[in-house]
């Protein structure tokens, strides 16, 4: 590539952040981005979450009527879950994947669409533009990252140029602020790297982009924090209206085997908690511990004559003694949980090896509507217990499922036509090839198109494709013809970019409806039951301004919502901006590992080498508001793993370390922890593609196809 085309652009994380859209260096970062965390939700915690579930949830009556249960936490289910934490409801949000954010959210571009491409008089357009505007200042609460970078559809021919004034003409009929066209001379100063037979493009400045993961967990994190209760790995079965009005919501809670199969041969409950009887029959036998011990204690002050038995004030000494001793011993003994090696050396060293090959995680589309790679037939899940929740109202955001939890009630007005959508993610060292997101003149029947953009965290992404699954030939694409189609069609928007940088293959089932656009709407059956559903494509970008329209919705309904006081808008960022390596240290496991409670000493070890995630930040990341247990919930949240080498045991092995922070801080054995699934959605041959030059070689030669 010829170097006139490099440019240094920034990396959310590296010597700054974005914050509500715009760049702040480092220096900054104080009080913006890195705020005092006694300001934000749920800063400082110092416990993790019980299992599956959020601490509040784990607490909550057996017997609650809930006033709304949400089903599905992406970022729809996940907007409208801390938009109504602003108020004093019993609001209860299921999951049926291992983690928020795993079905469409975890598979899509991250693209803040402006609203230009959407049709006039749509749902869709209803809610793009006022959910994009949204975005900076829920950024400055919620510091998910969030960069306004822009976004530019290309033409390359007199005939693409009619299309591009005919998006501006739509846009500006959506609302949409800030459209212009601009010429090829100002094109090339914006984006060198284009491709030299682009002549023009429609810039909308307001687009931007986000990690989407990242922003479905923010918004998760701030509504438990403010009182919504949270349950993941719940499959819902069943739906039915009860005599006293209320939905009666059936759901099977399922928990991977290797975790059921490792607590049955420690003979612990399969569903993550102890059995009452074993609780009691602990606690009687530490007050039969506790008891002598204090009384021994009491003899030892006497026979040193500290003590005198016929005292008056050193009788009452002696009851405080017995019973501050018993208290001790009962609450602060060494319980059953902790098992094994705490020292994270001794843990990794147990660790089984990442799983980098074969065809056990492979997701199936089926899979991909439950929460693809956590999912439960890809964890190979065991249902261990069956739940019912009574609740005043509905929501169904179940994304690629909403139709299933649809004709529960009965209601078969809609079904959904899922659309895959492919990606291929290159190394950081491409990203600096394209600032704006940029799309080719639409397709009239596939949308946008493949896009070419720079990722928030400074990768370079290519994608997506557009695959009907009602069409046999797309939905049976072989994964080469897969990376030919992204790779030749990128390289007619980019042709500079190295395809020997891929380092990660993903993709997204979006939920097109059989009505051609979103459904939000209560449903004809039940008026209580509304339907958030069909949202794909611009569905990131509107799901804000969706989530105030669906509260608008439950009070017309007649719920009553008064507002919540304690209500705490802001959230701490879970990651920390450096500097290269200044102030961190690498090494073996065991050099610079912590005890788990010196920060300082947290805050320097290195458990990612790629991507200079750090102890601290793994750790910060548990001891939020949301269950994590695997190494995924991790990576997704600090980036562990993510990076250059995938996770490789060979080079830094920083899966394992990770497996040994997630078995030490939630007090499990490593056995517990749940690793990365492969190849789940990847259409690589192998995770660790960065050694493996025939994959690399074959990438290269499809994109020149």
């Amino acid at each position: 590539m010829p170097p006139k085309f490099y440019r240094k652009l920034n990396q959310h994380g590296v010597n700054g952040a974005y914050y509500g859209g715009t760049w702040v260096d480092l220096e900054d970062c104080a009080e913006t981005f890195q705020p005092d965390p006694s300001k934000c939700s749920g800063c400082p915690t110092r416990a993790t979450c019980p299992r599956s579930q959020s601490r509040n949830a784990s607490t909550a009556p057996k017997n609650m009527v809930y006033d709304i249960v949400i089903i599905g936490a992406g970022c729809i289910g996940t907007s409208i879950a801390r938009e109504l934490s602003r108020y004093e409801l019993k609001t209860l949000l299921v999951e049926s994947a291992d983690d928020v954010s795993q079905g469409a959210t975890k598979g899509n571009s991250g693209i803040v669409h402006a609203g230009y491409d959407d049709k006039p008089g749509s749902v869709r357009a209803k809610f793009c533009w006022p959910g994009n505007q949204m975005f900076p200042q829920l950024d400055r609460e919620l510091r998910f990252g969030y960069q306004k970078n822009g976004s530019l559809v290309v033409a390359t021919n007199t005939k693409e140029l009619d299309v591009l004034d005919e998006l501006m003409e739509r846009g500006k009929t959506n609302g949409v602020k800030n459209l212009r066209i601009v010429q090829k001379k100002e094109l090339f100063e914006m984006e060198p790297a284009l491709n030299p037979n682009c002549i023009a493009a429609l810039y909308a400045p307001d687009a931007g982009n986000v990690i989407p993961y990242e922003f479905a967990i923010a918004l998760a994190e701030n509504a438990v924090d403010n009182g919504v209760e949270l349950r993941i790995r719940r499959e819902v079965t069943a739906i039915a209206k009860g005599e006293d009005g209320c939905f009666e919501v059936v759901m099977r809670h399922w928990e991977p085997k290797v975790y059921v199969d490792a607590r049955k041969k420690m003979g612990k409950s399969i569903d993550g908690t102890e059995p009452k009887e074993l609780s009691l029959l602990s606690l009687v036998m530490r007050l039969c511990i506790s008891f002598p011990a204090s009384i021994a204690v009491m003899e030892g002050l006497i026979r040193f004559g500290l003590l005198e038995p016929n005292s008056k004030d050193d009788t009452k000494m002696i009851m405080t003694i017995v019973a501050f001793v018993s208290t001790a011993l009962v609450l602060f003994l060494p319980g059953a949980k902790r098992r094994g090696p705490s020292a994270l050396r001794d843990i990794v060293a147990k660790c089984p090896p990442p799983v980098g090959s074969g065809d056990d995680g492979k997701v199936s589309l089926q899979d991909m509507f439950q929460g693809g790679s956590g999912s439960k037939n890809v964890q190979h899940g065991v249902v261990v217990a069956t739940e019912s929740v009574r609740a005043k109202y509905v929501i169904n955001c179940a994304g690629s499922y909403s139709d299933q939890i649809a004709r529960m009630i009965g209601d078969d007005s809609f079904y959904i036509k899922p659309r895959l959508g492919d990606y291929i993610l290159l190394n950081r060292n491409q990203g600096h090839l394209a600032h704006s997101t940029i799309f080719p003149c639409p397709d009239p029947v596939l949308g946008k198109g493949v896009l070419v953009q720079q990722t928030l965290w400074g990768n370079f992404i290519l994608g997506p494709t557009a695959r009907d699954m009602h069409d046999e030939e797309t939905r049976d694409m072989s994964n080469e013809s897969i990376q030919e189609y992204i790779l030749s069609k990128c390289k007619n928007l980019c042709p500079y970019f190295d395809a020997k940088e891929a380092i990660h293959g993903f993709c997204g089932a979006r939920s097109k409806s059989s009505r051609g656009d979103w459904i939000i709407e209560p449903s004809a059956k039940d008026a209580n039951f509304i339907h958030v559903a069909g949202i794909d494509s611009p569905g990131l970008a509107g799901s804000p301004a969706i989530s105030l329209y669906v509260v608008d919705l439950l009070q017309k309904a007649g719920l009553k919502m008064p507002p919540n006081v304690n209500f705490n808008p802001n959230r701490a960022p879970i990651i920390t901006p450096k500097v290269g390596l200044r102030g961190l240290k690498m090494g073996p496991p065991g050099k610079n590992d912590s005890d788990g409670k010196d920060e300082a000493a947290m805050a320097k070890n290195v458990i990612c080498k790629c991507e200079k995630v750090t102890e601290l930040e793994v750790v910060r990341a548990l001891r939020r508001s949301l269950p994590i247990d695997s190494t995924q919930g991790i990576r997704k949240r600090t980036r562990a793993g993510m990076g250059h080498c995938q996770g490789d045991a060979e080079n830094y092995d920083c899966e394992c370390r990770v497996r040994a922070i997630i078995s030490r801080e939630n007090e499990v054995t490593v056995d517990e922890v749940g690793g990365r699934p492969w190849p789940a959605t990847s259409t690589l041959s192998q995770r660790w593609v960065y050694k493996d030059e025939a994959q690399k070689e074959g990438l290269e030669k499809r994109m020149n196809n």
